[in-house]
């Protein structure tokens, strides 16, 4: 890992326990911000092991499915738009608004670049590229990183996003992606990558590792969902409403009235 990228994640840590110093904020989500910073910087060390496929693909799961949960899960978002001034806060409510981050919010774009990233990493001479191409390693770990991250959070919704797409899009764009990470692992499996050492070893931590980091996404998923479902319902016996009916909405339009 480049000096560069160590005090790049140092500021990112230093920035976040700030905004949260200024507000309210829950110490579970700092601790999974500096958690997964901690997880991306040791993935970044492990995946410059090219010539071992298991160590570099356990730096390959750190970086791009470890990480990202654990950093998505700490709704930096969120905590931004708590901790700025309010024109900052607006600015950058607008900003999520343009049409290039609507489209990487999306889990039917963000899955799948995610996934076709994979697929030409190894399916291509790129993974190879990158043992001589120093620079090259380096962006593409911090593709894996960012790829990873929007796919997360995607799936997930903890920050707020414009035209949030339903649970059951979202749970398909997870299995799908899930599927085709599978996919991939089986064919490292039967094809190995030439040059590499414990080529099987490495193809099969892809498939447990990856298998058990999306169960445990899919886990949060259902739970977000279940949560809500719940909040759903106690408003609806508070407020004396029929299960299920819409909520009303203020002049403005800016949000439901509880």
């Amino acid at each position: 890992m480049t000096g560069l990228a160590v005090l790049a994640l140092l500021a990112a840590g230093a920035l976040y326990v700030a905004a949260g110093w200024r507000t309210p904020w829950p110490v579970r989500r700092t601790t999974s911000w500096l958690t997964g910073l901690a997880a991306a910087g040791a993935g970044g060390v492990l995946s410059t092991a090219h010539g071992d496929l298991r160590t570099h693909m356990a730096g390959h799961l750190l970086l791009g499915m470890v990480a990202p949960l654990l950093l998505v899960l700490a709704a930096p978002v969120t905590l931004a738009l708590r901790s700025l001034p309010v024109g900052a806060a607006r600015r950058l409510a607008r900003l999520l608004r343009t049409p290039p981050l609507r489209w990487a919010s999306d889990p039917l774009v963000a899955v799948p670049v995610n996934a076709a990233g994979l697929w030409l990493l190894y399916g291509t001479g790129l993974h190879a590229a990158a043992v001589h191409r120093p620079a090259l390693g380096v962006l593409v770990a911090l593709h894996v990183l960012v790829s990873g991250y929007l796919a997360t959070a995607a799936v997930l919704a903890v920050d707020p996003a414009p035209h949030r797409r339903g649970v059951g899009v979202r749970a398909a764009a997870l299995a799908a992606g899930a599927a085709a990470h599978d996919v991939l692992a089986k064919w490292l499996y039967a094809a190995p990558l030439p040059g590499v050492a414990h080529a099987a070893e490495g193809a099969r931590l892809m498939w447990d590792g990856g298998t058990v980091v999306t169960l445990v996404v899919a886990a949060v998923l259902w739970r977000r969902w279940y949560t809500s479902r719940a909040a759903v319902r106690a408003a609806d016996r508070v407020l004396d409403r029929p299960p299920g009916a819409a909520l009303p909405v203020d002049p403005l339009g800016a949000r439901p009235v509880p």
